[in-house]
């Protein structure tokens, strides 16, 4: 069973994720912007991140950067799961440490098949 941190500043988002989270037989943990994610990912260390990108305090993009340049939290995966669809949106974040990037709206087969992807599963 695998540690999964949710960043997202919606509760319905954070809702959605977490149910196909924990169907998978995971833990799933939340935070509710970037700035909280990155602290949650510093004290909880999770074995994966699923990151929202538009968000206030710190974009997923800004957060995503935090966490992988910290040598603490830089061997973490971060899946990029967002709104923004423009190929230099997913190349960014990619520049920015992440994985993998989906874009919402996506199926729970698409979450499940990245978050074990991630977590080489």
């Amino acid at each position: 069973m695998a540690r999964i941190l949710i960043v997202d500043d919606s509760p319905s988002q954070l809702v959605s994720m977490k149910r196909i989270v924990e169907k998978l037989g995971h833990e799933a943990i939340t935070a509710e912007d970037g700035a909280s994610g990155v602290e949650v990912a510093k004290a909880q260390r999770p074995d994966l991140i699923l990151m929202d990108v538009v968000m206030p305090n710190l974009n997923g993009f800004q957060a995503t950067r935090a966490i992988s340049k910290d040598p603490h939290t830089g061997h973490i995966p971060i899946i990029l799961v967002t709104t923004k669809d423009q190929e230099t949106d997913k190349v960014w974040g990619m520049r920015q440490g992440a994985k993998a990037y989906i874009t919402k709206p996506f199926t729970d087969a698409q979450l499940t098949e990245a978050i074990q992807g991630a977590l080489g599963g």
